[in-house]
């Protein structure tokens, strides 16, 4: 495990504690895509339901839908439309 040293008098400036300065790490590791839910939360030292709170609070989507998401969407749709054919006929234009 590593260690990060904050001295005491620049938590107490910044107004957080040891706790608060876990969460907003793992919430920031978790928005920056550099950690999943569940390993954000063992770094908060929460419980995943209370990591999903800490995310909400602060606006951060827990499910993100990039490029990546849409171009398998359509490509899924693009094969059920190869193997099912009638399916495309009732689907608007």
């Amino acid at each position: 495990m590593s260690t990060i040293s904050i001295p005491d008098d620049l938590l107490k400036a910044a107004g957080l504690d040891e706790r608060a300065v876990r969460i907003e790490l793992a919430c920031a590791l978790f928005a920056a895509r550099k950690l999943e839910l569940w390993p954000a939360a063992q770094v908060a030292g929460l419980s995943r339901g209370e990591m999903e709170d800490e995310l909400a609070v602060r606006n951060i989507p827990i499910y993100y839908v990039d490029d990546i998401y849409w171009e398998q969407e359509k490509n899924a749709l693009a094969d059920m439309e190869k193997r099912w054919p009638s399916s495309s006929a009732t689907r608007p234009q």
